[in-house]
């Protein structure tokens, strides 16, 4: 066999060899799979990365859905999140829902000890002297919550230094009220009949203490 031949079929056999060795180390690919990358980013590039992802996620619906975008209120209840970042406005809502109408009927029916933990000492002295000339008076208030035809954010503000935040809300309420002297005659209101009741009620909290519970601070129409 002469050299060019011999030289041919070396060749072709430490070919063949490589081949086997390359498939027992790399396996096999079926169809088209992308080749891995290494995770080699910078600190730079993760922060860019960071800064994208922010941007590409958009407003906070929780705010925008309740407060016009880069409005005082809207930039105010930012601040509320980041230092408390549990906090929602959506579920802050449902909330004073609810203690709209326990207030307002602990109020009206002068259960003034129930309500007193979720009211300033303002508002629960002002509160306080209402039922006490009721009381002086002789007059009895009958009253039972139908429900609310309206809730909204009204307005919200922060205070950096305190980390107070206050959060204004109104509210549509719909009652039945009488109020009957000491005989138990009715002196104003009807049994049946439903009255609409316009509040914009002010809560007030310092954000990130342990006390969850929001105060009543101030009241108006």
């Amino acid at each position: 066999m002469n050299n060019p031949i011999l030289q041919l079929l070396v060749l072709a056999g430490i070919a063949v060899f490589l081949i086997l060795r390359l498939k027992s180390v790399l396996g096999t690919r079926a169809g088209y799979e992308r080749p891995r990358v290494e995770n080699s980013r910078s600190p730079d590039s993760e922060k860019r990365r960071s800064d994208f992802a922010v941007i590409e996620g958009g407003p906070d619906h929780d705010i925008t859905d309740h407060a016009e975008e880069g409005s005082e209120t809207a930039q105010a209840l930012a601040k509320m999140k980041r230092i408390e970042p549990s906090f929602s406005v959506a579920e802050f809502l449902q909330g004073a829902r609810g203690a709209y109408e326990m207030i307002l009927m602990g109020f009206e029916r002068g259960q003034m000890d129930e309500i007193k933990p979720f009211l300033s000492d303002d508002i629960y002295e002002a509160f306080s002297e209402v039922v006490e000339a009721r009381e002086q008076q002789g007059l009895t208030i009958e009253a039972d919550f139908i429900g609310l035809r309206e809730l909204a954010l009204d307005s919200a503000t922060f205070d950096d230094t305190t980390q107070e935040a206050e959060v204004s809300v109104r509210f549509v309420g719909e009652l039945t009220s009488v109020v009957r002297d000491s005989n138990g005659e009715i002196v104003e209101g009807k049994p049946n009949e439903i009255k609409r009741q316009r509040d914009t009620w002010t809560f007030a909290r310092q954000m990130g203490s342990d006390n969850p519970n929001w105060q009543l601070v101030a009241t108006g129409e």
